[in-house]
């Protein structure tokens, strides 16, 4: 007759079975494997030997507590894998933002250099235009156009503040060289009051367009920093 031999379970009664073993084994009918079967741990208790009505409670009762040790097992490994996935997570974030806060403070650092570079080639240009250019480097003329007036200022005033230059004098005198407000008295291209002020660049003030340049120009360094400044303080207040 084939036997079963169950590891570990004790009978409480009759009609009560606690399983507390595993299910080792089900017997082929093969002598050999048979007799390994029946010997198990000492103390093992053989199905053969639970009633015959109790045997399949039992068998339940093995399996049963079997899959829950697999299952406990799975959770135990699947809760260690998360929290390391966590850990690593958070190490990565950790290492992203660091990398995000250092690219910000290089990118501001690169923004401030980059703005003192340009304020520094723009001063350096307005030392060579004021060094190699001067008001009395153009031949004066009875009378100017106003392209002829706008090429003079192109190389008496800086390229990367020219436009501003322009903005103010189109504003001003729409680039008259002898414009005149009947109100206030203010006179030129850049509308000095009194205009007289510009004789500090030449005493040909009235009648050369070049010394009104220069004197505009130095008054909006002089004043504002730059004639983009100037501009921009034209924009606000209608004046400068």
């Amino acid at each position: 007759m084939s036997r079963i031999s169950v590891r570990g379970f004790a009978v409480a009664s009759a009609t009560a079975v606690t399983t507390v073993g595993a299910v080792v084994g089900v017997a082929t009918g093969d002598a050999a494997t048979s007799n390994d079967i029946e010997t198990t741990a000492s103390g093992a208790t053989l199905l053969s030997e639970i009633p015959v009505g109790e045997q399949a409670q039992v068998q339940s009762a093995s399996l049963t507590q079997q899959a829950d040790a697999i299952a406990h097992a799975a959770d135990t490994d699947a809760k260690r894998s998360a929290e390391e996935a966590a850990r690593i997570q958070a190490a990565e974030d950790a290492k992203s933002k660091k990398a995000d806060a250092e690219k910000a403070e290089k990118a501001k650092k690169d923004e401030a250099d980059a703005k003192l570079k340009k304020e520094r080639e723009e001063k350096d240009e307005v030392a060579s235009r004021s060094a190699t250019r001067d008001a009395g480097d153009f031949p004066l003329q009875g009378s100017y156009t106003v392209s002829q007036v706008k090429a003079i200022a192109q190389q008496l005033v800086p390229s990367g503040q020219f436009q501003c230059f322009s903005n103010i004098i189109n504003e001003e005198s729409t680039w008259n060289y002898q414009a005149v407000n009947s109100s206030s008295g203010a006179y030129g291209l850049v509308q000095a009051l009194p205009g007289s002020k510009m004789a500090s660049a030449g005493s040909d003030w009235r009648t050369n367009p070049a010394t009104q340049i220069k004197w505009g120009l130095g008054y909006m360094n002089e004043r504002y920093g730059s004639p983009c400044s100037a501009w921009s303080f034209h924009q606000a207040n209608g004046w400068y």
